[in-house]
């Protein structure tokens, strides 16, 4: 009986590289996963309630602003769901390294 569930090389490969050409929800999962420490490093920096946080929480409310009206623009330019996962992945990135610095 043939296994249903096994993956193709092209799968295997989306795991490994972090492509998901052909494991479509792969950056969607991996967006939540990034996304999430990004939550926790923010809620440490906020639960400061100094000046610095003041600023985060109004930085984190207009970057997600600017990243909705991105995406938007993006999809009405013809950008593939996958291209624009993969912009907010890069957002998320950037997030997470600022963050981590300070």
């Amino acid at each position: 009986m043939p296994d249903h569930h096994s993956f193709s090389a092209l799968d295997r490969h989306a795991v490994l590289s972090g492509s998901d050409d052909g494991f479509p929800w792969y950056a969607g999962a991996m967006l939540a996963v990034e996304a999430s420490e990004v939550v926790c490093l923010r809620c440490e920096k906020l639960s400061h309630g100094d000046e610095a946080a003041g600023r985060e929480a109004v930085l984190m409310v207009s970057e997600k602003v600017a990243a909705a009206f991105e995406a938007f623009a993006s999809l009405l330019a013809g950008a593939t769901p996958a291209a624009v996962v993969q912009r907010y992945r890069e957002h998320v990135a950037a997030n997470a390294k600022r963050l981590s610095a300070n």
